[in-house]
């Protein structure tokens, strides 16, 4: 199951004991800066769990596999993710 923002912020007030609607806010203002963050173009670090960051990706060929036309795909920005090793140590139990 994956984890959502309803239960982060379930876990935030029972954690933190924040009102709910506090846990709300919190989560919201930090996804706001990241997103943000993210849009200019700049990377996201967070200690102990990973970076986020903006790659440029240049326009190439491509092919719609329905049809087999080809097509050229445009320039665009994707945002990467590479985890911590402590994030790392974490995921595969150690």
């Amino acid at each position: 199951m994956a984890l959502t923002k309803q239960s982060i912020v379930e876990q935030i007030q029972a954690q933190m004991g924040f009102p709910k609607a506090q846990s709300i806010e919190v989560i919201e203002t930090l996804l706001e800066i990241v997103k943000s963050s993210l849009g200019s173009g700049d990377d996201v670090l967070v200690s102990g769990f990973g970076k986020f960051c903006v790659k440029e990706k240049k326009e190439r060929k491509g092919r719609n596999p329905a049809t087999g036309k080809a097509a050229i795909l445009p320039a665009r920005r994707v945002v990467t993710f590479k985890c911590s090793g402590r994030l790392r140590q974490k995921v595969n139990g150690k």
